[in-house]
C-alpha cells in the first residue's frame, strides 16, 4: 500500500507540475482560447460564430491532408492531360523523352537516360499489350496511384529477355492466355514508364523504337504504335496548383473506382464539392478553403519532403545525404498503415516506383541518394559556388550520375544547359580515379568546366544522386560520399 500511494503522490506530483496536464472542463456558457482564436460556448452548445469558425477550420484542415494524399494520382492526371493536350497523344502513342529539353518538365528526372512514357486509358482501350524488346531495358507498369503491377525488363519477369504484358483493367475477366506476364490494374488509367539504359545511343534508339502498345483484342494483326517527341514544346509535370489541383482531382476521382483503402478520405471531401459521381461546382466559400489549402499542402509536403523527419533516413551516421525513395514497399502499404507521409515526400519530389526502383537488388535497379544540404546543414543555396568529392570505385555495375533540380518545380534546373554530370561523360577524374564536381552560377576559376554544373542565383536546389546497379560496397555501407561543400 506504501509503495501505490507514494507512486500516485508522485504522478500527482508530476501532473500538477505539467501546465494543461489534466483535460479542461469546457464552460457551459464562455469562451475557449485555443490555436483558432476564442471560441464559444452557450448553454454548452456552440456559438454561431464558433460555429462557422470550426467549420472552415475542420475543411481546411481536411483539403489540406487531401492535397498530401492526392499528390501521386494527381502527378499521373496532369501528366496524362499534358500528353493529351500538348503532344497530341492518345492512348496507343508512346513520348519519347530523349534530351535535356524533352525532359524540362519531368519531375526529377535523369538527364543521362531517355524515358519512353504512355498513359493509356483502359475503358476506351479495353485490356491492354505492352511488349518489351530484349535489352538494356528498366521500368514498370504503374495503376494511377503509382502503385507497381510489376516491373519490366532487367529487374522484371522477363528478366531483360523481352515479352508480352497483358493488363487486365478492374471490371475485366480474369483470363490466363500463355505467352503472356499477366497483371491486373485496379485503376483504369495505367502508366508504362521505361528507360532505356544502353550505353551506345544507336542501340538505346533502338530499343526505344521497338516498345509497343496495342488492345489484346488487336494481337493478331496490331496497330503500329506511334512515338512522340514533346520536339520541344514547353510542358509541365508538376501537380497543378490553386482551385486546378481540385478540378483535376474531382476529374479523375470520377473516371476511377475508389479503393478501399481511400473510403475515409472520400468522405472527407464530400463538405468541399468533390464527391464521385457529381460535377465539381464549389460555391465561394468552398473555393477559398480549397486554394488555400492548395498552397498551405504544398508547404506541407515541400516540408515533408525537403525536412525528412523519417527514422532511418540518412545513409551514413553524420552525414546530409538521405534515402529519397523511403517506402517501405511499392504499394505504399506499412503493416499497419498506409505511409502517407513516406508518399508524400516521394511523389511530391518525382514520380514512379518499381522494385528496381526501391535500391535493394546488388548489380540491378537504381539508389536515389538525396541531399538538399552543405555538410553545415545549410540549405543549398543557387548564389553560391559548392563543391563534391566523389570517392573512387563508386559502387556501381553501371554508372552514376549527379543531377540539379529546382526545389519550386522539382525539375531540372532550368539554365540552358543540362544540370547533370555521370560517370558517362566525359568529365575530368583525379589520378586515382575519384571526381570532383562544383556547382555553382559561374564556373569556378582554374577549375574543369566539364566538371561544372550551373545554378541559379536566388533560387534553392537539390540533388539526386543515383547509382545504377548499386554493388556490395553501397548495401555494407563501406563505400561513403562525402557531403558538399561551400567553396569559401
Amino acid at each position: 500500500m506504501k509503495l501505490a500511494a507514494t507512486i500516485l503522490a508522485s504522478v500527482i506530483a508530476s501532473s500538477a507540475a505539467i501546465p494543461n496536464a489534466r483535460a479542461q472542463q469546457l464552460p457551459t456558457t464562455g469562451s475557449v482560447e485555443s490555436r483558432l482564436g476564442k471560441l464559444e460556448l452557450e448553454n454548452g452548445y456552440p456559438t454561431e460564430s464558433t460555429a462557422k469558425k470550426i467549420y472552415d477550420d475542420i475543411d481546411f484542415q481536411r483539403a489540406c491532408q487531401a492535397y498530401l494524399w492526392a499528390l501521386p494520382i494527381m502527378a499521373m492526371q496532369q501528366w496524362q492531360q499534358e500528353h493529351i493536350t500538348k503532344f497530341g497523344t492518345g492512348n496507343l502513342d508512346y513520348v519519347d523523352y530523349l534530351t535535356f529539353q524533352d525532359k524540362l518538365g519531368l519531375l526529377t528526372a535523369n538527364a543521362t537516360t531517355p524515358y519512353v512514357m504512355a498513359f493509356p486509358n483502359m475503358k476506351e482501350t479495353g485490356p491492354l499489350v505492352i511488349e518489351i524488346p530484349p535489352g538494356a531495358v528498366a521500368g514498370g507498369i504503374l495503376d494511377f496511384w503509382q502503385r507497381p503491377l510489376t516491373d519490366c525488363g532487367q529487374t522484371g519477369p522477363d528478366k531483360g529477355a523481352g515479352g508480352k504484358y497483358l493488363v487486365l483493367g478492374p471490371n475485366d475477366p480474369d483470363i490466363k492466355p500463355e505467352g503472356y506476364y499477366i497483371v491486373h490494374s485496379p485503376t483504369v488509367n495505367i502508366w508504362s514508364g521505361q528507360r532505356a539504359l544502353d550505353p551506345d545511343p544507336a542501340k538505346a534508339k533502338a530499343t526505344i523504337a521497338a516498345l509497343k502498345i496495342y488492345p489484346y483484342s488487336q494481337r493478331d494483326n496490331p496497330p503500329p504504335t506511334r512515338h512522340v517527341s514533346p520536339d520541344g514544346r514547353k510542358w509541365s509535370g508538376e501537380q497543378p496548383r490553386g482551385l486546378a489541383f481540385w478540378e483535376g482531382l474531382s476529374n479523375i476521382i470520377n473516371q476511377e473506382p475508389v479503393i478501399e483503402r481511400d473510403r475515409l478520405m472520400m468522405g472527407m471531401l464530400q463538405p468541399l464539392g468533390i464527391e464521385k459521381g457529381k460535377p465539381f461546382n464549389p460555391d465561394d466559400r468552398q473555393k477559398q478553403i480549397l486554394i488555400d489549402a492548395a498552397q498551405t499542402g504544398e508547404i506541407m509536403a515541400r516540408t515533408i519532403a525537403f525536412e525528412k523527419r523519417f527514422k532511418g533516413v540518412t545513409v551514413w551516421p553524420g552525414k546530409k545525404w538521405e534515402i529519397s525513395l523511403f517506402l517501405k514497399e511499392t504499394n505504399q502499404e506499412a503493416p499497419h498503415h498506409t505511409e502517407f507521409d513516406e508518399r508524400a515526400s516521394w511523389f511530391f519530389e518525382a514520380v514512379g516506383v518499381s522494385v528496381g526502383m526501391m535500391g535493394r537488388t546488388v548489380g540491378f535497379g537504381q539508389v536515389y541518394l538525396e541531399s538538399s544540404k552543405d555538410s553545415t546543414g545549410q540549405w543549398l543555396d543557387g548564389s553560391k559556388t559548392y563543391q563534391l568529392h566523389v570517392p573512387p570505385n563508386a559502387p556501381v555495375a553501371q554508372f552514376w550520375s549527379f543531377t540539379v533540380y529546382d526545389n519550386e518545380t522539382r525539375c531540372f534546373v532550368d539554365t540552358g544547359v543540362p544540370p547533370d554530370r555521370s560517370s558517362r561523360d566525359k568529365i575530368v577524374k583525379n589520378d586515382d580515379g575519384s571526381v570532383d564536381l562544383y556547382f555553382g552560377p559561374q564556373a569556378p576559376a582554374g577549375k574543369p568546366e566539364s566538371n561544372w554544373i550551373k545554378t541559379i542565383p536566388g533560387k534553392g536546389w537539390f540533388t539526386y544522386f543515383r547509382l545504377y546497379g548499386p554493388t556490395q560496397p553501397y548495401f555494407e555501407r563501406t563505400w561513403v560520399l562525402p557531403d558538399i561543400e561551400l567553396v569559401t
